[in-house]
């Protein structure tokens, strides 16, 4: 019944150990034969956490363009080692998340209207929700928008990455005293 279980979870799309430990417990599944379940399927490679975040960290960055805590989060919300979960993240550097930043503003800019202000604070939160860093969000939208046009650049020109950025930060860092 346990493999039965794992199978039929695993069949709809990759799971970690921790979410086919949930699926077995939900079921009544005795811990001791979940145990033994999923200890076997480990040792034959059905269940490996390890590919499973390489391959959710390269999807969900690729596709949906999240950042490195994003995906953190995402994959600590399956179950992931924290270890794991580092590792699989390393793939993903900060110049990676910089041009996927832009790109994402880049393309979000063709369809945005508005002030260049308004249109700047929604980029950049945008890219917050993404669980990108104050700084590489403003940094993005700023360049995007002197590209733009002359009256974006303006604005644009009055915009302190860093110093907005270090602003974001002590908030963050009150947020969590």
């Amino acid at each position: 019944m346990a493999r039965e279980i794992c199978l039929r979870q695993l069949a709809a799309r990759p799971r970690t150990r921790a979410e086919l430990a949930g699926a077995l417990a939900r079921r009544g599944i005795s811990e001791e034969v979940a145990e033994q379940v999923l200890d076997r399927y480990d040792e034959v490679g059905i269940v490996d956490d390890a590919a499973f975040a390489r391959a959710w960290v390269s999807s969900r960055h690729n596709s949906r363009g999240l950042a490195r805590r994003a995906l953190a989060n995402e994959l600590r919300q399956r179950g992931v080692d924290g270890e794991v979960a580092g590792a699989a993240l390393d793939g993903l550097d900060e110049e990676t998340e910089a041009q996927t930043a832009r790109a994402l503003v880049e393309r979000k800019l063709r369809s945005t209207r508005g002030e260049p202000d308004a249109v700047f604070r929604r980029l950049v939160g945008m890219l917050a929700r993404k669980g990108y860093p104050a700084g590489v969000a403003i940094r993005a939208v700023k360049d995007a928008l002197a590209a733009q046009s002359a009256e974006a650049a303006e604005f644009a020109e009055h915009i302190d990455a860093d110093a907005m950025a270090d602003a974001e930060n002590d908030l963050d860092s009150r947020r969590l005293d």
